[in-house]
C-alpha cells in the first residue's frame, strides 16, 4: 500500500473547493509540505532545494559563491567534488561552507585568482536515509581581451561598389554584444543599403559618396563584465567616377578609362553567406536565426520562404531589414530548407539553408518522491526525449546503481524502478540521468519508508463560517503510515456520513455541496489505521448572504453637473460590511469631487475623465457582492477642425473636415456657415446642413465672393463651438443672376413718375461694377423704352410726366462682366392731383333720432385724377346763437372706402339740427364738397337731470331741487318723482309716484315721517318717452322731545338742521351743558361731511341694493332692470343703487346710440345693404372752406368726446 503525508490545510473559502482539490491531487505526486509539528520527529531522505546554474561564469573581480541548499530529516551534511575527486575545502583557506547549508564561498578579492577555481564542482545532501546530488556545475571566470594591435589601412572605392568592413571581435566568455559607432559615440545609421551582420560585420550593398568618413569604429560590449572594448577606426573613402577618371586621365591611356553606368547598375550577389546553400544547426527552444546580405545597384530587397511548408505565424520575425529571419521556440517540426531571395531591377538570385533542429534531453516524466509504509509497493519513473535519443541512467544515493548495495525489493526496468514488499532498509534517495550529446537533465527522487500511527494535523475546535446555500468544505489533514482511513460525524451520538448527502475527498475534507442553517452544528473526524485511531472536532457555524437590494444604475449626466449612485446593502446581522467604491475595477480618483456616504457615491462637478464603469462592492469576511453601473459623461461636442478645401470650382467646391469628439453624445449634424470678407467681414451667415455621418460636403458658391468656411457640431445636447475658419477661397466674377426686387413706381408730384427698387447687396453683385439699367415707357402709347443706367442708388425720379398716367417700368442690374437676366415688367403710374369733381344728387334719410343715410352719386373716373380711395363725409349740427360766436363749428367726418354712393351717419343727437358735404378722396387728397344738404333728426328720450339736491330738512318735510336735463334731446312733457321709506332694518316702504310739470325745478313734500330716511327716483320724459333716472336719499329732522340721542347731520349741501323749539331752563348749568352738547354735535357734523365728501355709504345701503324694488326703477333695455346713473366724468352706466357725490349733483348720460355699435378702426365704412362698417370723428375746426383738407379721419376718442 502506498503511503501519503497529508499536509495541514489553511481554512479558505467555500467557494475556492475545486482549487483545493486540483492542489491536493498535484501534491500526490510530488513533494508535500510537513506540518510543522510533524517535522519534529518525522524522518525524510534530503532533497536539494536551490543550487547554482550548470554553466556558471562568474565574475573575476568578485568572490566566488557556489549555492548547494537542501533540506530532510535529521538535516543534512554536505560535501563536494571537483572535476570528479573529493574537494576538502578545510584545506583551502580561502574556501568556506555556510552553516546548516552546503554553499561555498571561495574568497579571491584578498588573494588568489579566479583562473584557479575553474572546474566542475558537485554538491551531495546526505542523511541517515540518503544522499542527494546537485547537477555538474561548470564555474568559469568571464573574459573580456582586448583587441589585438593592428594597422588599419584607409580604404578607397568607387562609388557604387559593395563594401565589408570586418568587425572580429576577441573571444570573450560570453561572447560579447557588437555595435558600430563614431567618435562622438554615435550609432552609424543602418538601412536596407548598410547593415550589420549577425558576425558582426558591416557590410554595404553599394556605397555612396556620404559614406566617406574616418571613424567607423567596432565596438564590443561585455556585459558580465561591464566593459566595452574598442577596435581601431577604419577610414573609407568613396570616389565618384568622374574623380576616378580624372586620376586615370593623368596617369593612363584613353582606353582604361570607367563607364559610369558600369557603376552604378548590377544585379544583386550575396556577401553572406557563400554560395547557393549551406547548413545551419540548431537546439530545440532556442532562437534560429538566418541570415542573407546581398549587395549590388540597385540595393537588393531580401524577401524568405520555407521550401514546403510555411513560415510560422505567431514566432516567425524580421529583423535588420529583413536580412535575419528569426524564428522562436524552435523545435523538431521547423527543420527543413529554407530560401532567401535578393531582387532589384536587374536580376534576382537565391541561397537555400537546411536547418536541422537538435534537442538536448528534456522531461516527459521525472520520477517523484516515494512515501511508502512496510510491505507497501511502488514504482519509480524517468522519462525523456531529446535529439539524439538520451541515454537513461539511475544512481542510487550518488553512486551508479550498478555499484550501489544490493535491494532485494529494488528491480530496474530501464526508465522505472520497480519497488516490492518494502522495508524500512528500502529509504534512500534515487537519481535519473538523461543525456545526450547536447546536454543532461540529473533529478533526484526519494523513497521514504515509514511506520507511523494516524496523525491529525487540523487544529481542534476549528471553527468554520459559510454562507448558506454555498459549499463547506470542513478539514481534516492527517497523515499515518499506513495511509489512514478517514470517517465524519456530526454530534456527540451521529452516525457516519455517507457520501449520497456529503463529498468525503482522499485528503481527508468534508464537503457539503449546499449548506443551509440546519447544517450549523460540530462535526467529528476520525482516521485510523492498524497502529491507532485519532480523531478531531470542527464547529461550523451557516451565515446569511450578502445582498445587494439597491443597485447603481446607469447614469448619463452633462459635463460639469453632479451625479449620485446608491447602493444599500442587507446582511447577516452577525457580520459587518465594508462598503468599497471602484472606478473601472480601480480606487477612487483622490480627488473631494468624489464623496462617500453610508450608502451613496456622489460625484460633483463632473469631468470627461470621470467617465466609466463605477462598482460598489461589499465585503464581509465570508462573501462579497458588487454591482456596478456606467457613468456616461456627456456634452455638446468639441469643435471639428483641420477644415480642407479640394475640388475648387467656379460655383463648387468640397468641404471636408475631421469631427471633434463627440463627448458621448452621437453627432446628429454638422452645420456649415459661411463668411464673405469681401463684402460683409465678420459676419457669417448659414450655408448648409449635413448628417452627423458625413464629414465631407459639395457646397454650391456664388461668383465674386471671398469664402471662408467654419462648421460646427450637433449632438442631443446642443451646438458646438465654431471651428477654427477654412483658408479663404475667391470665386470668379460673373454677370448677376437675379434683378432688383420690389420695384415700384408712383408719382411724388403730380408731374413726376419714382421708380424706386430694392438694391442687390454685395453678396448678389457677382462681381464689381453693380449697375442699374432702369427703363419706362407709357403703357398705352407707342413709345420706345427709355433707359438710363444709375449706380449706387435705389431710387430714380422721371420729370415731365403727364398726371396719373400708367407706365410700364423694367429696372435690370449689370456689373463690369455683364447684364442680369432681362427683368420683370410691372406698371406704375404718374402722380396724382386733386379730384376735380365734387359727388352730386346727395339725398339723407332719417333712420331715427340717433341715425341718418346719406347717398350721393358717383365722380367721373377721369375727374379723380389718382386712386380712388374712398368718400368722405362732413356733418356738423347748428349752433345754438349762444355758440355761434366760438371760432371752431364742431364737425364730424366719417370716410367709406371704394366707390360706395351710400352710408350711414350714427350718433347723432334727437332734436337736433344737421348739416352735411361730400367729396371724393385720393391718394392725393380731397376733391371739392358737394352742396350742403340740411336735415332734422326727430325727439328722443331725454338725458338724466343735470342734478337733484335736497334742502331744508324738517320734521315731516323734504325739499327736492333739480336742473332740467343737458339734453333733452326733445320738448319735455314732464317729470317723474318716486320716493319710499326705508325702515331701522333696511327694508323699503312704499313707493309713491308723483308727476311734476315739466317748467319747475324745486318740489317740497309735506307729511313725511319725522326721523325718517327716504330714497327718491327722479327722471324726465318728453314725447318720445322716459329718460334715464337720478337717485338720491335723505333723512327729515329728529323730534327731540323724544329722542335723547343727537340728530343726524344733513346730508344735503352740509347745512345745520333745523330743531323743533322747546321752553328749557335758563340755569346756568344747563346752558353750559347745551354748549357742550352743541360743540360735540358741531364736532360730528364736520366728521359727516368729510366722510360723505369721501364717497362713504350709510350702513343701510348695502341692504338696499338687496331689497330694490324692480317697479319703481326705469327699465334696461336688454334686461329690464332698472338704469344706472354715473358721475361727471363716467359714460358707462353705474352699478344699480350706486350713490351720487357728496354735492348731490348728477350730471348728464350721453347718447344711448354709441358708435361702437356701427364700426370701429379708423378707415368706418358702410356695407351694402347701408349698415354701418365706417368711422366718425370729432373734429373743430373753421367753417368749411373750398380747398384740400387732410385725408386722416379723426380719431375715435375726439369723436365720442365732441357727443359729450
Amino acid at each position: 500500500m502506498q503511503l501519503e503525508i497529508m499536509p495541514r490545510k489553511k481554512r479558505l473559502p467555500a467557494g475556492r473547493a475545486p482549487l483545493l482539490l486540483l492542489l491536493c491531487q498535484l501534491v500526490r505526486a510530488l513533494d508535500v509540505p510537513l506540518d510543522s509539528k510533524l517535522l519534529e520527529d518525522l524522518v525524510q531522505p534530503p532533497t536539494i532545494t536551490q543550487q547554482s546554474p550548470k554553466d556558471y561564469i562568474i565574475d573575476p573581480r568578485e568572490n566566488i559563491v557556489i549555492q548547494c541548499e537542501a533540506k530532510g530529516k535529521p538535516p543534512p551534511s554536505f560535501s563536494w567534488t571537483r572535476n570528479g575527486t573529493h574537494f576538502d575545502i578545510e584545506k583551502d583557506p580561502l574556501v568556506t561552507m555556510k552553516p546548516g547549508s552546503g554553499t561555498l564561498t571561495i574568497n579571491i578579492m584578498s588573494e588568489g585568482k579566479a583562473e584557479t577555481y575553474e572546474g566542475v564542482y558537485q554538491c551531495t545532501a546526505r542523511n541517515e536515509r540518503g544522499a542527494a546530488i546537485s547537477n555538474n556545475i561548470v564555474v568559469r571566470p568571464s573574459r573580456s581581451p582586448l583587441w589585438t594591435k593592428e594597422k588599419l589601412e584607409p580604404i578607397t572605392l568607387r562609388n557604387g561598389q559593395s563594401l565589408i568592413l570586418p568587425c572580429r571581435p576577441p573571444l570573450g566568455l560570453p561572447p560579447p554584444i557588437i555595435f558600430w559607432m563614431d567618435n562622438s559615440f554615435q550609432r552609424l545609421p543602418q538601412s536596407e543599403r548598410v547593415s550589420q551582420g549577425l558576425n558582426g560585420d558591416l557590410y554595404f550593398s553599394n556605397v555612396l559618396p556620404e559614406d566617406t568618413r574616418e571613424d567607423y569604429i567596432c565596438y564590443a560590449r561585455f556585459n558580465h563584465t561591464q566593459t566595452i572594448q574598442q577596435k581601431q577606426p577604419i577610414s573609407v573613402k568613396v570616389i565618384s567616377v568622374d574623380e576616378l577618371n580624372d586620376t586615370i586621365a593623368a596617369n593612363l591611356n584613353d582606353s582604361e578609362f570607367y563607364s559610369a553606368k558600369s557603376n552604378r547598375e548590377r544585379p544583386p550577389t550575396f556577401l553572406t553567406p557563400e554560395g547557393n546553400a549551406s547548413h545551419k544547426e540548431e537546439l530545440r527552444g532556442n532562437v534560429l536565426s538566418l541570415e542573407c546580405i546581398a549587395e549590388g545597384l540597385p540595393t537588393p530587397i531580401i524577401y524568405w520562404i520555407k521550401e514546403d511548408g510555411t513560415l510560422p505565424i505567431n514566432r516567425t520575425f524580421y529583423k535588420n531589414f529583413k536580412k535575419t529571419l528569426q524564428i522562436i521556440q524552435v523545435s523538431e517540426a521547423d527543420s527543413g530548407n529554407y530560401q532567401c531571395i535578393a531582387k532589384n531591377p536587374l536580376g534576382a538570385i537565391y541561397h537555400t539553408i537546411s536547418v536541422t533542429v537538435k534537442a538536448a534531453p528534456y522531461w516527459i516524466m521525472a520520477p517523484q518522491n516515494l512515501v511508502l509504509s512496510p510491505g507497501e509497493d511502488g514504482r519509480l519513473i524517468c522519462r525523456a526525449n531529446g535529439n539524439p535519443k538520451p541515454r537513461i541512467s539511475w544512481l542510487s544515493n550518488g553512486v551508479p546503481i550498478e555499484i550501489a548495495p544490493d535491494d532485494p525489493s529494488r528491480n530496474i526496468d530501464g526508465d522505472t524502478i520497480i519497488f516490492s514488499n518494502v522495508q524500512e532498509r528500502s529509504s534512500a534517495v534515487y537519481q535519473c540521468n538523461a543525456s545526450n550529446e547536447y546536454g543532461y537533465l540529473l533529478a533526484n527522487a526519494f523513497v521514504n519508508v515509514l511506520a507511523e500511527p494516524p496523525r491529525i494535523l487540523t487544529s481542534a475546535n476549528t471553527l468554520y463560517q459559510v454562507i448558506t446555500d454555498r459549499p463547506a468544505l470542513l478539514d481534516c489533514a492527517f497523515f499515518g503510515s499506513p495511509l489512514p482511513t478517514v470517517e465524519w460525524f456530526k454530534g456527540a451520538k451521529g452516525s457516519a456520513l455517507r457520501e449520497d448527502i456529503y463529498v468525503l475527498h482522499e485528503n481527508g475534507t468534508l464537503e457539503i455541496p449546499v449548506a443551509q442553517k440546519d447544517s450549523t452544528g460540530t462535526y467529528t473526524c476520525v482516521a485510523r489505521n492498524k497502529l491507532g485511531m485519532a480523531k478531531n472536532e470542527v464547529q461550523l457555524e451557516i451565515k446569511d448572504a450578502t445582498r445587494i437590494i439597491k443597485q447603481p444604475e446607469y447614469a448619463v449626466v452633462q459635463r460639469g453637473g453632479t451625479v449620485s449612485f446608491e447602493c444599500k446593502v442587507k446582511h447577516d446581522h452577525t457580520l459587518i460590511p465594508t462598503i468599497t467604491w471602484l472606478k473601472d475595477s480601480g480606487e477612487l480618483p483622490n480627488d473631494g469631487r468624489f464623496t462617500v456616504d453610508k450608502d451613496h457615491l456622489v460625484v460633483a462637478d463632473v469631468w470627461d475623465d470621470d467617465g466609466g464603469t463605477y462598482t460598489c462592492v461589499a465585503n464581509t469576511t465570508l462573501d462579497n457582492v458588487s454591482a456596478s453601473a456606467v457613468l456616461s459623461v456627456v456634452d455638446v461636442p468639441n469643435p471639428p477642425f483641420d477644415l480642407e478645401l479640394t475640388d475648387q470650382l467656379d460655383k463648387s467646391v468640397q468641404l471636408s473636415w475631421t469631427p471633434g469628439n463627440d463627448n458621448n453624445s452621437p453627432i446628429t449634424k454638422f452645420i456649415i456657415e459661411y463668411e464673405d470678407a469681401m463684402h460683409e467681414s465678420g459676419l457669417w451667415h448659414h450655408q448648409t446642413e449635413v448628417s452627423g455621418m458625413q464629414t465631407t460636403a459639395q457646397l454650391k458658391l456664388s461668383p465674386y465672393v471671398n469664402y471662408s468656411f467654419r462648421v460646427m457640431a450637433v449632438n442631443s445636447l446642443g451646438r458646438s463651438l465654431p471651428s477654427e475658419a477654412s483658408e479663404q477661397y475667391l470665386t470668379k466674377a460673373a454677370e448677376p443672376d437675379t434683378n432688383p426686387t420690389a420695384v415700384e413706381g408712383l408719382g411724388s408730384e403730380p408731374d413726376n413718375l419714382v421708380i424706386t427698387w430694392k438694391p442687390l447687396n454685395g453678396f448678389e453683385s457677382n462681381g464689381p461694377g453693380l449697375q442699374y439699367k432702369v427703363s419706362w415707357r407709357q403703357k398705352d402709347g407707342d413709345d420706345e423704352w427709355t433707359s438710363v443706367v444709375v449706380a449706387n442708388v435705389s431710387k430714380y425720379i422721371v420729370s415731365g410726366t403727364p398726371t396719373f398716367v400708367p407706365y410700364l417700368i423694367k429696372v435690370q442690374a449689370l456689373n463690369d462682366v455683364g447684364f442680369a437676366p432681362e427683368p420683370a415688367v410691372v406698371m406704375g403710374h404718374s402722380g396724382e392731383d386733386l379730384p376735380m369733381v365734387a359727388p352730386g344728387n346727395v339725398r339723407v334719410n332719417v333712420v331715427n333720432s340717433t341715425l341718418a343715410e346719406v347717398h350721393w352719386d358717383p365722380v367721373p373716373l377721369k375727374s379723380i385724377r389718382g386712386h380712388l380711395q374712398g368718400y368722405r363725409i362732413y356733418y356738423w349740427k347748428a349752433q345754438s346763437s349762444s355758440k355761434r360766436n366760438r371760432r371752431h363749428i364742431e364737425k364730424k367726418i366719417l370716410t367709406f372706402q371704394g366707390s360706395k354712393t351710400h352710408g350711414m351717419l350714427p350718433g347723432l343727437e334727437p332734436f337736433s339740427h344737421y348739416t352735411l358735404n361730400v367729396r371724393v378722396v385720393n391718394g392725393k387728397g380731397e376733391g371739392p364738397a358737394s352742396p350742403d344738404r340740411v336735415f332734422n333728426t326727430p325727439e328722443g328720450v331725454p338725458s338724466a337731470p343735470s342734478s337733484l339736491k335736497i334742502v331744508n330738512p324738517t320734521l315731516d318735510s323734504l325739499t327736492l331741487e333739480w336742473d332740467p336735463p343737458s339734453r333733452p334731446n326733445g320738448i319735455l312733457t314732464e317729470y317723474t318723482l318716486k320716493y319710499q321709506p326705508i325702515n331701522s332694518t333696511h327694508e323699503l316702504g312704499p313707493l309713491v309716484d308723483l308727476k311734476i310739470p315739466a317748467n319747475k325745478t324745486r318740489w317740497t313734500l309735506k307729511n313725511l315721517n319725522f326721523s325718517t330716511r327716504y330714497k327718491f327716483y327722479f327722471y324726465a320724459q318728453t314725447a318720445a318717452g322716459s329718460g334715464s333716472q337720478i337717485t338720491e336719499e335723505a333723512v327729515t329732522n329728529v323730534d327731540e322731545g323724544k329722542m335723547a340721542g343727537i340728530p343726524p347731520p344733513d346730508v344735503g349741501a352740509g347745512k345745520a338742521m333745523a330743531s323743533r323749539q322747546v321752553d328749557i331752563a335758563t340755569q346756568g348749568w344747563f346752558i353750559g351743558l347745551m354748549c357742550a352738547v352743541a360743540l360735540l354735535i358741531l364736532i360730528l357734523l364736520i366728521v359727516c361731511f368729510i366722510r360723505r365728501n369721501k364717497g362713504g355709504k350709510y350702513p343701510v345701503k348695502e341692504k338696499e341694493d338687496a331689497h330694490a324694488d324692480p317697479e319703481i326703477q326705469p327699465m334696461k333695455e336688454d334686461d329690464g332692470t332698472f338704469g344706472e346713473y354715473s358721475d361727471a366724468e363716467d359714460h358707462k352706466p353705474l352699478k344699480k343703487g350706486s350713490r351720487t357725490p357728496s354735492d348731490r349733483t348728477v350730471k348728464k348720460e350721453d347718447s344711448d346710440d354709441s358708435l361702437v355699435d356701427y364700426g370701429e378702426g379708423v378707415n368706418g365704412q358702410f356695407n351694402e345693404d347701408g349698415s354701418f362698417i365706417g368711422q366718425y370723428s370729432g373734429k373743430k375746426e373753421k367753417e368749411p372752406a373750398e380747398g384740400n383738407e387732410s385725408s386722416e379721419a379723426p380719431s375715435p376718442v375726439n369723436a365720442m368726446n365732441s357727443f359729450v
